[in-house]
């Protein structure tokens, strides 16, 4: 390069990491053109090592690459380091411990700016070892035991905004299909239908509440329970449910929603906007989970609460509710 150039190494230098030294013109418009026709790459890795820092923010997941709705965490990722100046460098692990190790290891060996530790579903986590040595946030899960910032969906508040939909049409026997897996969001539907309930005057019945296994046997293995309550309207642990409780109801010649009216909870639209009649529910905001998760790591938004950051859970009303037949 400096030969080609005709000037000598420091010149190199000083014109490729534009440190300010006074290099006449000429000399730096021959080091450009050097550049330009030898194809010259700055050696990122080796300013990292030298500054300490770099403009890679890391991302370890345990399997949202391979999940298609969890995949927006990427995605609002992505978008957010992007616009910041940063390059996400994305690791799938699959669970597998070993490699999550590995992958950690290797993003702080590239001196990331910090990392994203995301899993699928939302849960408690015990942090890995690796992450104390960069700053971290958690995304769609968090961490009992070590103070660490994390983001994370509105369970409860997602809740409450389900049972309200059913409310707002008239609804007053409501009943709710939640998992039987303990978890942030069992708990967290839990009692946001309960919340939903007492705003709008309804007495709570915990005849009303089953705890099925969460997926479409478990709604379609509901639908008697469901019927015996004589519920107007369902609020479903998740899309899956709904759609074994769709399946349920049609083979009894019931109807959504003239018969029962229900709700789902996630938004997986190759389920949700493709049932019939459409199914109302509550999206999981993974896409916006992604994006503050990158926010807080470069300290554009700060959590001033105790524990996680909560981001809202939006409603997305289609066409399985309407006013109750009867009451």
């Amino acid at each position: 390069m400096a030969e080609a150039a005709g000037v000598s190494v420091s010149t190199v230098s000083h014109v490729v990491n534009n440190t300010g030294a006074r290099i006449g013109q000429d000399a730096r418009e021959r080091v450009r053109r050097a550049i330009e026709d030898l194809g010259y790459r700055p050696n990122a890795m080796a300013k990292n090592l030298v500054k300490g820092a770099s403009r890679f923010l890391g991302l370890v997941a345990d399997a949202i690459a391979s999940t298609p709705f969890a995949g927006q965490i990427i995605h609002g990722a992505q978008d957010e380091a992007w616009q910041h100046g940063y390059v996400l460098l994305v690791a799938n692990t699959e669970g597998n411990q070993g490699a999550e190790a590995s992958a950690i290891s290797m993003m702080l060996e590239h001196k990331v700016r910090g990392i994203l530790y995301s899993t699928w579903y939302h849960r408690a986590i015990d942090l890995p070892a690796g992450l104390a040595e960069a700053d971290t946030v958690l995304v769609n899960c968090y961490s009992t035991g070590h103070p660490v910032p994390a983001v994370v969906p509105d369970e409860s508040t997602g809740g409450r905004d389900a049972t309200q939909m059913l409310v707002d049409q008239g609804h007053q026997r409501i009943a709710f299909l939640n998992t039987r897996t303990p978890s942030p969001a069992r708990d967290g539907r839990l009692a946001g239908y309960r919340q939903a309930l007492q705003s709008a005057g309804l007495p709570f019945d915990p005849s009303l509440v089953a705890e099925v296994q969460p997926d479409q046997e478990g709604g379609y293995a509901a639908v008697d329970h469901i019927l015996a309550t004589r519920a107007t309207g369902v609020f479903c642990h998740n899309d899956r449910v709904a759609m074994g409780l769709y399946d349920g109801l049609r083979d009894r010649d019931l109807h959504v929603p003239t018969d029962v009216s229900v709700v789902g909870f996630d938004n997986q639209e190759v389920i949700a906007a493709h049932l019939h009649p459409t199914l109302s529910t509550v999206a999981l905001p993974h896409y916006e989970l992604g994006r503050r998760g990158v926010r807080v790591l470069l300290g554009l938004d700060v959590i001033e609460r105790p524990g996680p950051l909560a981001v809202a859970c939006p409603c997305v009303p289609r066409n399985s509710i309407t006013r109750p037949s009867r009451v």
